[in-house]
């Protein structure tokens, strides 16, 4: 590899960028959240490029670090309305959050086989830590009519294998907030650990009015996870994980002297993290303080009711739970499709997010609503509208007969290479080479997606991540 000029690479990392959705100006409503404050995010990077090369491994070697995560914690037990001798430890991301609260309960309890209850609206971080832990997930199906969690049915699956319940504040498909009271009151009961999900919600909804009770404030609750990356607007990718207690805490520990080396102690998953994410959240936070976050967090719910009352009042296009937080879900009438309307809001420069359909509830659109989208609601609006009457025009996508059987005779166990290399021919996704080649429009893909069982579509999707996954050619 030859050398570049400085000139030269970042030319090239700006031409790569061009490809990708934009992270700031309100118009992608997945993956990434904008405050629309140019200072705030300034003060991010400049912060997160001087503590790039500290690394979080050793608090003694870079006691900064170690002062900031304390703070940040602090801050956020402090929303979450944690009881004194409340700890937390901040991770890369909501997942590690979550897969370090389902270890935490799993070796907090004495089980050969432990298990964890899980309403089926719950992250899909949840199932990764099942595979990635040995804790068998339980799924209890949601109210059909609100799509919050059922205490009741929750409780009636609970046994003695059970570590630990989960609660979602919200969830992330559909915006509800689950009965956490109720869900908490159930464990507690039973004396197991109940884990409140609010990665998405938790730096939003404190400062919101009517918000149901799911803070360390409800009895019961023994951790929390938040994101600051989300509606801390802080750069990826930085999460905080808030036991009730330090001893909840200390089950997710790790420490080993068992070698001639250091001995390791790591807080998380991770062993070196860079501090820059972490002083960027820190910077952040202290940036844009807490009567500011109060602000944000209003104009991104004002968003969210107006874009959930003009959806509603769209043809073809519904609600699909009144939004609690800053998300909502859409579906369609069966006169168009989510996944057509999904590329008609592409075309017209809004990136909104199509779900697969789940058990009875049907496809819809993810909008995530951050502070910076607000003063472009009327654009949003317009754009949803003239998005579904072009969907209305073309009709409902379908799906080529021939293609749909052989998508039916496939036994996701069996996919190997070239059977998936036949398949991506078959639904014209491959180019001349054989290589991965995916459309400008992804309905019809994503209509085909939707027609598979959850386990062959996995099988499909680990299949096309795979083939974007390869090295780049010399």
């Amino acid at each position: 590899m030859t050398a570049l000029t400085t000139e030269d690479v970042l030319a090239t990392l700006r031409g790569l960028q061009a490809m990708d959705l934009p992270a700031h100006g309100g118009r992608t409503l997945a993956y990434v959240y904008d405050s629309g404050l140019a200072d705030a995010d300034a003060v991010g990077l400049e912060a997160l490029a001087m503590f790039a090369g500290s690394n979080g491994l050793d608090p003694t070697a870079f006691p900064s670090l170690a002062r900031m995560e304390n703070d940040l914690v602090a801050m956020t037990g402090g929303l979450l309305d944690a009881p004194d001798g409340f700890a937390g430890s901040v991770t890369s991301g909501g997942t590690e959050s979550i897969l370090l609260a389902v270890l935490a309960a799993r070796k907090g309890a004495a089980h050969q086989s432990p298990s964890m209850v899980l309403p089926t609206s719950a992250h899909a971080a949840f199932h990764k830590a099942a595979a990635y832990l040995g804790v068998r997930a339980v799924l209890v199906d949601v109210d059909p009519r609100t799509l919050r969690a059922d205490p009741a049915a929750m409780a009636a699956s609970v046994d003695d294998s059970t570590v630990l319940v989960v609660a979602s504040a919200p969830s992330y498909a559909h915006g509800v907030v689950d009965p956490v009271p109720e869900i908490a009151a159930l464990a507690a009961e039973r004396g197991i650990r109940c884990h409140v999900d609010a990665c998405i919600g938790g730096w939003v909804l404190p400062h919101l009015d009517a918000v149901p009770p799911w803070t360390f404030a409800v009895e019961g609750v023994t951790s929390v996870s938040v994101d600051l990356h989300k509606y801390a607007y802080t750069p990826k990718g930085v999460s905080v994980l808030v036991h009730r207690s330090a001893a909840l805490r200390s089950t997710h520990l790790f420490a080993s002297a068992d070698w001639p080396g250091y001995t390791m102690l790591n807080s998380t998953m991770q062993s070196t993290r860079s501090g820059g994410p972490l002083a960027a959240a820190w910077a952040v936070t202290h940036r844009i303080g807490l009567e500011g976050y109060a602000r944000l967090a209003g104009q991104a719910r004002e968003a969210t009711l107006a874009v959930a009352a003009a959806a509603d009042g769209i043809p073809g296009l519904r609600v699909v739970a009144p939004p609690e937080s800053t998300l909502v879900a859409l579906a369609a009438d069966g006169s168009c499709d989510v996944f057509t309307i999904a590329d008609e809001m592409l075309a017209r420069g809004w990136f909104v997010q199509p779900q697969m359909s789940f058990r009875d509830v049907p496809p819809t659109l993810h909008l995530t609503l951050s502070a910076a989208t607000a003063p472009a609601v009327p654009e949003l609006v317009e754009a949803l509208s003239d998005a579904v009457s072009a969907a209305r025009v073309a009709g409902p996508v379908t799906i080529d007969p021939g293609l749909a059987a052989l998508v039916a005779g496939i036994d996701p166990g069996a996919l190997d290479e070239e059977g998936f290399g036949r398949l991506l021919g078959a639904a014209g996704l491959a180019g001349a080479d054989g290589a991965l080649a995916l459309p400008e429009r992804m309905a019809s893909v994503n209509a085909l997606l939707d027609a598979c069982p959850p386990p062959l579509r996995e099988a499909l999707l680990l299949g096309v991540l795979d083939r974007l996954s390869r090295p780049t050619p010399a």
